[in-house]
């Protein structure tokens, strides 16, 4: 019994500092989108390396072609539209781009009301 708690141990810490589930950003765009556009001049190459872009790797939809197993809790009407999503289900939605300065707190409070992104921060993520 030594041994397999000697073995489980290590596993049990990794498995513990692990996300619970993994989360990523949904960027539902379309060509010609003018806030989409300003968004990916203003926040785009810097997200991937913020604790967000970290905790929820940014993915890209095209409206018109919506993928078929990524379930929405409503049909997406602006873009763009934000989804925090988890096990390819919508948990959260920020619509519109409000701009620089408003859009890092209210992504990071959709994200710390829909996620464990509260616990990644903690643990340095």
């Amino acid at each position: 019994m030594p041994v397999l708690k000697t073995l489980l141990s290590p596993l049990l810490a990794i498995a513990l500092a692990l996300p619970v589930a993994a989360a990523e950003l949904v960027m539902v765009e379309q060509t010609g989108c003018e806030w989409c556009a300003r968004w990916n001049e203003e926040i785009a190459p810097a997200y991937p390396k913020t604790r967000e872009g970290r905790f929820a790797p940014l993915r890209r939809v095209d409206l018109r072609a919506m993928p078929p197993d990524l379930e929405v809790s409503r049909r997406v009407v602006f873009t763009p539209t934000f989804l925090v999503v988890e096990n390819e289900q919508e948990i959260g939605r920020l619509e519109g781009y409000p701009g620089e300065d408003f859009f890092w707190p209210l992504l990071e409070q959709l994200l710390e009301d829909t996620t464990e992104f509260e616990q990644f921060e903690a643990t340095g993520g």
